[in-house]
């Protein structure tokens, strides 16, 4: 593989692919990802994206973010991200994406903390829908190269300035790679929990890179679990039933059959009920019911949520299905702002690995695509113009420290590497949490 770019993006979600598309076509950019391509939790993403509608909207919306967030949110944060809203949403049609139309009109959706309906979506797969076309869109591009099952394993750095990244490729062989400006999408965290909707291999990169490197954090200890995971005794990835449901008219139910909470209120109020209901019930999981929700809409709006809960021998349209909280989402990360830039100079952090205060201690629902696209393209338009006044090959400096960064010792045992970063992570999360729980002894439940 190439051992130096203009710009190297760690991770093929909404957000690194995104970013890729906004940088001009002259750059040369490499864009790595430890699994296939496809495998990115943005691909996963089942409701929908936000949008402003319309500016009788705005404080509404507003509220809602900074309401599901407990006013813990960076309030600019959350202006750019509605402001800028519609634009995104133009810019994914003009590559294809195709959301539900009713009669000729963008049909939109509600979920859970949303006080009105302004949610586009496909189907019940709009993360594939949206990240599958930018990936085409990326793989058409000549001046994007896309690395597979290639890993990132530390930064390169001169002082506090980021020079690149070191990889190990799919030959298993560790290289250092040079860049000009480096931007971190590596996802979430969710591989280090045992119950996730997160792929495996999301195990929080980089905020071990981060930790290892003194780069200042942000809001670690905020950790969503989404209420609703279907329930199942078998091992691994757990299979998120979309707040979409619920926004349609689905119910949750105690072991009686009975109804024991709003089912729209914020993700973490949700959760909390239901993990008091399973308390009282005795049992691992409460039932959600969508026997509100119109066959014909049913099948129609969530195919691949129906499909799934029949394989698992569950018939939606007949039957409840078991549901249970998993870990979901991680509101904290590496430290951001509007622009994507963190405190060490030309390495950016976003989607799910920055934390610019968007979401707050709790992520309203589907603002998860949206914040990722809006600051991916913020991070691209700051790299262009920082690019610009540099006026050099930024990728040529730090030769020498790339080469000695090759030929390193801490990379000959790379099990006890992850190993450790994982632990680094787990460590930071847990100890930021006493921390706050400390400082807020009648505030937000994190994780």
């Amino acid at each position: 593989m190439e051992k130096e770019t203009d710009i190297v993006i760690v991770g093929t979600g909404a957000a690194g692919l995104f970013c890729a598309l906004q940088l001009p076509e002259s750059q040369r950019i490499m864009v790595i990802t430890k699994d296939r391509a496809e495998n990115s939790d943005s691909f996963l993403a089942q409701g929908g994206i936000c949008v402003l509608r319309s500016e009788d909207d705005y404080q509404d919306y507003f509220e809602d973010t900074m309401k599901a967030g407990h006013y813990r949110n960076n309030r600019a944060s959350v202006d750019r991200m509605i402001q800028d809203s519609p634009q995104i949403a133009q810019l994914l049609m003009g590559y294809g994406v195709e959301f539900e139309r009713r009669g000729g009109e963008l049909a939109y959706t509600r979920e859970g903390g949303h006080s009105k309906p302004r949610i586009l979506f496909h189907e019940d797969i709009t993360g594939k829908e949206i990240t599958g076309k930018l990936l085409s869109q990326a793989r058409q591009r000549d001046n994007i190269t896309i690395y597979e099952h290639t890993e990132m394993l530390d930064i390169l750095c001169e002082g506090n300035v980021c020079r690149g990244i070191v990889v190990l490729d799919r030959q298993g062989q560790v290289a250092p790679v040079r860049a000009g400006h480096t931007v971190f999408a590596c996802g979430g965290i969710g591989g280090l929990y045992r119950h996730s909707t997160n792929f495996a291999h999301l195990t929080g990169d980089g905020v071990a890179v981060a930790l290892r490197h003194g780069i200042r954090l942000q809001d670690v200890n905020f950790v969503q679990i989404h209420p609703t995971t279907l329930y199942s005794k078998k091992p691994g990835r757990r299979f998120l039933i979309s707040e979409s449901v619920r926004g349609e008219g689905a119910v949750l139910l105690n072991a009686k059959m009975e109804r024991f909470v709003d089912e729209l209120q914020p993700r973490d109020v949700v959760t909390a009920a239901i993990e008091k209901q399973m308390a009282l019930d005795g049992k691992p999981y409460v039932w959600l019911s969508m026997e509100h929700i119109p066959k014909e809409n049913l099948l129609s709006h969530f195919p691949n949520i129906c499909q799934k809960c029949l394989e698992e021998g569950y018939d939606v349209t007949k039957e409840c299905v078991p549901v249970v909280p998993g870990q979901h989402y991680f509101m904290g990360g590496i430290q951001s702002d509007l622009d994507g830039r963190t405190s060490m100079e030309r390495l950016y952090a976003i989607g799910e690995t920055g934390c610019n205060g968007v979401h707050g201690a709790n992520r309203l629902a589907s603002n998860s695509l949206l914040e990722s696209l809006v600051f991916a393209r913020r991070a691209a338009q700051d790299i262009v113009s920082s690019r610009k006044k540099a006026g050099q090959n930024l990728a040529e400096c730090g030769q020498g420290l790339a080469e000695s960064y090759f030929h390193s010792e801490r990379y000959r045992d790379l099990k006890k590497l992850r190993q450790e970063n994982q632990a680094l992570v787990r460590q930071e999360i847990e100890r930021r949490k006493k921390e706050y729980e400390q400082q807020n002894h009648h505030g937000v439940k994190c994780g």
